[in-house]
């Protein structure tokens, strides 16, 4: 189960690191959304990685950079670039879900949701219609 809940680390520093560039390109409603966005990233990684070190397993530290999808130059590949990280945040969970049960399930499902939500949100944000998924984590 290690393995799954180590990827779904790495998904929380990918979303932590991508905030910076998303954050500072926000204002107003959009930048307290970003902001929240982000602690709520940071508190999933923080359990992570108490919950990883009590399985005695090494939790993966973060990158010391990395490679976003497109430059985020403005309001619209900012919002763009949050929803996109939802998104992949939720499709990670979406796949730890079969490999786990009793606690760690709840907890899997629980940063799905999140992530979805948070996804909704900056669909309606943005614009995009319509602005719920059916399988929220699924592709396509």
């Amino acid at each position: 189960m290690s393995g799954e809940l180590a990827a779904a680390l790495a998904a929380e520093h990918a979303a932590i690191y991508a905030y910076g560039p998303i954050g500072v390109r926000l204002s107003g409603a959009s930048a307290d959304q970003a902001r929240s966005a982000e602690a709520a990233h940071r508190a999933r990684r923080d359990s992570l990685v108490l919950l990883l070190a009590e399985q005695g397993a090494s939790p993966p530290p973060p990158e010391p950079a990395y490679t976003l999808p497109f430059p985020v130059t403005d309001e619209t590949s900012a919002l763009q670039l949050a929803l996109q990280i939802e998104e992949r945040t939720a499709a990670v969970w979406r796949a730890a879900l079969p490999a786990t049960e009793g606690d760690q399930r709840t907890r899997a499902l629980a940063a799905l949701t999140d992530a979805a939500v948070r996804a909704t949100r900056w669909r309606r944000t943005a614009g995009v219609i319509p602005a719920t998924v059916a399988f929220p984590g699924r592709p396509g």
